[in-house]
């Protein structure tokens, strides 16, 4: 099992109805996730998005997924969140880009989902439940609310070699992660959880050139908006946290994992 650190919800709650979130969507852009929107469509094409299907979207932040695939490929989208700040933007900016006909977000707990068990046809994810506390109850709700024979698609960061523990602990303090599970590990929380496994991508090299762009974005055409909006301490922050997962993902000791299921 892996080992947990003491951060919870509150803790990922503060980071994003903080300046924590205005930084990551600056460095990451909307979708607050490596890849953008081309790997939003990765995983769209893989689950086989069709008009008409219900997404559930678990942890959706500003909603920007939501929106791209909702206007791309015509699926009505429930996007579940915790943090007040980013459910008010998503509603905001949904409704600015006319589709909240077809978007609702809802405040809830991943760990205790809110709604009806066989809702949805498609259970998704992106670079977010590395902040869930609990893995296997976080599958286990994806599962119950899963229409017969829906499919579960997300992205999330994950261990994909050995990491000593000191750095771990510190990519863990960085982030406010309770843990990462591991690329196998996910595979291996699914199938307890009843899902049938479909695809498991190891896309750490990805990833990794990924945070080549937010070093840059970060120590050199960001560098005078931060210091302007969030100061020294914070831009300081950002570069030791860019610099560290950077390193790591090219040593290939962290990563992120690409994992298609089926209930």
């Amino acid at each position: 099992m892996a080992k947990r650190y003491d951060y919870t919800g509150k803790d990922v709650q503060d980071v994003y109805d903080g300046p924590g979130g205005l930084l990551w969507e600056a460095v990451m852009g909307e979708q607050i996730h490596s890849g953008g929107p081309e790997a939003t469509d990765r995983l769209a094409k893989a689950l086989g998005l069709k008009p008409g299907m219900h997404v559930l979207d678990v942890c959706s932040a500003l909603g920007a997924p939501a929106r791209h695939i909702a206007q791309k490929y015509g699926v009505r989208v429930t996007g579940l969140d915790f943090t007040k700040t980013m459910l008010e933007k998503a509603r905001e900016r949904t409704k600015a880009a006319g589709l909240d006909h077809l978007i609702t977000f809802v405040e809830g707990n991943a760990l205790d989902m809110p709604f009806k068990k066989e809702t949805f046809d498609v259970v998704w994810g992106q670079e977010a439940w590395c902040y869930v506390t609990d893995k296997d109850l976080l599958a286990r709700e994806c599962y119950r609310v899963l229409k017969p024979g829906g499919k579960i698609g997300f992205t999330d960061w994950v261990i994909t070699g050995k990491v000593e523990d000191d750095l771990l602990a510190k990519l863990y303090e960085s982030m406010a992660f309770p843990y990462m599970e591991t690329f196998e590990g996910w595979q291996e929380v699914l199938r307890r959880a009843g899902f049938k496994v479909l695809d498991a991508q190891d896309q750490t090299d990805e990833f990794a050139r990924c945070f080549d762009e937010y070093k840059v974005m970060v120590e050199e055409k960001l560098k005078p908006t931060i210091l302007q909006n969030f100061g020294e301490e914070l831009f300081q922050f950002a570069v030791n946290l860019v610099n560290m997962w950077r390193d790591a993902a090219h040593a290939h000791k962290v990563g992120r994992g690409f994992y298609i299921g089926q209930k």
